[in-house]
């Protein structure tokens, strides 16, 4: 199935992919299924009401993640995409206050949070560890309507059905390039004589104008930018309970007093490369617009080494950008393809472990990487993620997610660099690394699949 670029790079809103973006386009999709009249329990009245329970890591790290909140804006008619902190805020406040959301063609339906969205802590679904039931009842209490959805990493979000392969996902057509594995991308490449941007362009332009595409990848590194930036210019305390104090900040204008005197160590690089990255996952944590990249708990990786090259690389170039994002989103295809990108499924190698994969990819390219250099610079990055674990305290999105983002953006830097210091030929291929990582996941205890019941999120006290 062809994965688009902006199926990888969405807009959206933190601090989690798979715990508020997906839950949010959930909520979304049931109501669309109310408005068809789909999946209607016989003989049901007049629909009245509706009703959420999480299962699994939804269950477990929901009152971190805001699932509960996401939930309810997406009963209320918000997007990810279109989503405003300070109208939100006020439309909460209403809900709870009126007990009724009011969605687009569907009038006033009783909702409260506080006692229709149940957190089930004993039952996981079978099909994912992100499950969620939607339920819709009539005046007189009975069933209307109930779908269960999955939020698999990154934003996607699944019926029951469609993960178990009984209802057909409606495939887009074939690209000219349908590379599945990095090995049949290198063919490919081999073949035509294109690189994986160019590649990965044509695929894209098989299903959307030039204007589109352009237009597109302009806003996503738009969004990018501008979480760096917001963060960069923030200060306080991050939600959620922990007394998180926001860095990046301080950290920014440390690096801005040393610069061009000789107070800067020549490392202090990584600081430049970290503080983007911590930026914006701050962002991220105080629930403010990201882009998944390829998750949301892994968003800054990417959009700081990109920031990296744009600020501190001589040669670097505006219209590199392009590329860049083409070819991280190739790398990013290939890993959700045949793993995963979900910190629930295959912990936190799954999210800044691909993220640092993509982010390596993307800057070898924009270095004059050849197509097999740019696979090495990805598995070096995934390689040395391997194994790595979500285990978030109290379920946050804060520690130890932020400063990971920083030091996966620096691995992937580096990543890139030893490739293009070879010839693209290695021992270990992204295709095993990949499968070893799906492996590893399988193999991984639930305690540390962003359940917080194992790991930091246990051994450090949240007061």
């Amino acid at each position: 199935m062809f994965l688009s670029i902006f199926d990888v790079f969405k807009i959206g809103v933190g601090p989690s992919s798979s715990h508020t973006v997906g839950p949010m386009v959930a909520a979304a999709r049931f109501l669309d299924l109310l408005r068809e009249g789909r999946e209607v329990v016989p003989g049901a009245g007049t629909l009245a009401r509706l009703g959420c329970t999480l299962h699994g890591s939804l269950a477990f790290t929901g009152k971190g993640h805001a699932t509960d909140r996401a939930v309810t804006l997406g009963f209320a008619g918000f997007t990810p995409a279109e989503y405003d902190r300070g109208t939100a805020d006020l439309a909460l406040e209403e809900i709870e206050k009126r007990g009724t959301v009011s969605p687009a063609g569907l009038g006033d339906l009783r909702y409260r949070q506080s006692v229709d969205l149940r957190f089930d802590y004993d039952e996981s679904l079978p099909l994912h560890a992100n499950g969620m039931v939607l339920s819709a009842y009539d005046s007189s209490g009975n069933l209307y309507a109930r779908e269960t959805y999955y939020s698999t990493g990154g934003g996607f979000v699944m019926t029951a059905r469609e993960l178990a392969g009984n209802e057909v996902v409606a495939e887009k057509p074939t690209a000219p390039y349908p590379f599945k594995t990095a090995s049949q991308m290198l063919v490919m490449a081999a073949k035509s004589g294109k690189t994986i941007a160019e590649m990965k362009r044509e695929n894209e332009l098989h299903h959307m104008s030039r204007a589109a595409l352009e237009s597109g990848l302009e806003k996503v590194w738009a969004v990018m930018n501008a979480s760096i930036n917001r963060g960069l210019e923030t200060e306080g305390v991050l939600p959620g309970g922990l007394r998180f104090r926001r860095r990046a900040k301080a950290i920014h204008a440390s690096l801005l007093a040393e610069h061009g005197t000789n107070m800067a160590a020549p490392h202090s690089i990584n600081d430049w490369i970290s503080v983007y990255a911590i930026a914006i996952n701050e962002e991220n944590a105080a629930g403010g617009q990201v882009v998944t990249a390829p998750t949301n708990g892994a968003a800054g990786v990417l959009p700081a080494v990109l920031r990296y090259y744009l600020d501190h690389v001589p040669t670097a170039r505006g219209e590199m950008v392009e590329p860049f994002l083409l070819t991280a989103a190739a790398i990013g295809g290939i890993i959700k393809a045949n793993a995963s990108i979900s910190g629930a499924e295959v912990g936190c190698q799954g999210e800044v472990g691909s993220a640092s994969a993509m982010a390596a990819a993307g800057l070898c390219a924009v270095l004059g990487g050849s197509p097999q250099q740019v696979e090495n610079a990805a598995e070096i990055a995934l390689e040395h993620h391997l194994g790595m674990t979500c285990d978030p305290v109290k379920g946050l999105v804060q520690a130890p997610c932020i400063e990971r983002n920083g030091l996966g953006a620096i691995k992937a830097v580096s990543a890139a660099s030893l490739a293009l210091r070879g010839d693209g030929v290695h021992l270990v291929s992204l295709d095993a690394c990949v499968e070893t990582m799906r492996q590893t996941g399988v193999d991984m205890s639930h305690k540390y699949k962003e359940t917080s019941l194992g790991g930091l999120a246990v051994n450090v006290p949240e007061c």
